[in-house]
């Protein structure tokens, strides 16, 4: 069992930046693809941002591509998300999510490929 816990989010003003972590414990790998989904109030479930097992290969959402970095830390068992130059659409709950892919690939939008799931951590744009 992977367990994926996510810190980070808070309140920021319109053009500020916020780091998110994703600690995982439990079953580790090399091999888990890992992204980055947000749910906005009154919406669904959409992808932000993914990075792919083997060879750290990232893929992004068009609006966020430029302004969000996904990264990994092997050592520490954790995967971050910048976020800069945020804006009010950004705001809303930051899930991570991780599944067992070998390889250089990821899905950065299909929340379905995930089987481990954070309890999400809230980011609030507004001045």
């Amino acid at each position: 069992q992977l367990r994926l816990v996510e810190s980070g989010g808070g309140l920021v003003q319109p053009g500020g930046s916020l780091r998110l972590s994703c600690v995982m414990s439990g079953h580790t790998s090399d091999y888990y693809a890992t992204a980055w989904f947000r749910q906005a109030p009154g919406k669904g479930r959409e992808g932000v941002a993914c990075i792919s097992s083997s060879t750290d290969t990232t893929d992004y959402e068009r609006s966020v591509r430029g302004r969000f970095t996904i990264s990994r830390d092997r050592a520490k068992n954790t995967v971050f998300l910048q976020l800069n130059n945020l804006n009010a659409e950004d705001t809303g709950i930051y899930y991570c999510a991780a599944d067992y892919y070998p390889g250089d690939g990821c899905y950065s939008d299909n929340a379905a490929r995930y089987s481990y799931w954070g309890q999400g951590t809230q980011v609030t744009v507004s001045s």
